[in-house]
């Protein structure tokens, strides 16, 4: 299994002098972080729908064993009844995402704040979630934002449709740091811009036996499960995305975590 590291995006003003070299044109951005990361969440796919070209040209310029995450869009989460959602899933999926084969990694479907856990629209969502597309196997997480959340009804549903339940470092959001798929789905959200790697580097460290910890099948010991489970020790793929924050720094708390794993 592996550990993949990255960021939100890769387009940001305030990167071009730091982690971009002065002069590099903005369309040879994207190739410049897939060569200094392992992988990259696009935020774009949240917002507005993305053409099949787009995700082609975003494939070719990246290394072989580059990896994108995706957000899902917001047409598809902010909404009052997910069991809903079915026409919207189908609309995305059909936008072109598995152009990017193999580089295809996680979908983040990011749920409202507002919205509640409610046991029977939550499962209702989770199957419409299909586990593969034109031949390419889709992996997805769910992002949630409410409080409510935080128990061992929603790990288990979690659990059944092998959903990645995506971990917040956020003091605004819960932590749900349970396993529920073969992989795992952390957003690091904050980074200061008074630390030169974005995070103080013993929280690096921490972040980095952390991931290692979820690779090989177990939870961190500094992590309070909701529902514990039996250990299994199946190993797992890990994202890990610097996200939110002070955004400047994200690049350099990426690279210094990949370092460390």
């Amino acid at each position: 299994m592996s550990i993949r590291v990255g960021i939100g995006g890769w387009t940001y003003a305030p990167w071009r002098g730091t982690f971009y070299p002065k002069g590099l044109t903005q369309a040879r951005e994207l190739e410049h972080a897939s060569r200094r990361l392992t992988a990259i969440e696009i935020n774009g796919t949240f917002y507005r729908t993305q053409s099949p070209a787009s995700f082609r040209k975003w494939a070719e310029e990246t290394p072989d064993d580059f990896v994108f995450a995706l957000k899902g869009h917001r047409f598809v989460t902010n909404r009052k009844v997910l069991a809903e959602a079915g026409p919207s899933v189908e609309t995305f999926l059909g936008s072109g995402v598995t152009e990017l084969g193999g580089k295809l990694g996680p979908i983040n479907w990011q749920l409202a704040a507002t919205k509640r856990f409610d046991p029977a629209d939550i499962e209702a969502f989770l199957k419409l979630l299909p586990p593969e597309r034109d031949g390419i196997r889709l992996r997805h997480a769910l992002e949630v934002r409410h409080e409510s959340f935080v128990t061992p009804e929603f790990v288990a549903l979690a659990r059944r449709y092998g959903v990645a339940i995506v971990f917040a470092d956020s003091d605004e959001h819960p932590a749900i740091p349970d396993p529920s798929a073969d992989f795992v789905y952390a957003r690091l959200q904050r980074c200061r811009e008074a630390e030169e790697a974005g995070y103080p580097a013993a929280e690096l460290d921490a972040w980095a036996a952390r991931a290692r910890d979820w690779e090989a099948g177990g939870l961190p010991a500094d992590l309070t499960a909701v529902a514990p489970s039996p250990e299994t020790r199946t190993a797992r793929d890990v994202f890990a995305f610097f996200i939110a924050g002070d955004k400047v720094r994200a690049p350099a708390a990426a690279e210094a975590l990949i370092r460390r794993v």
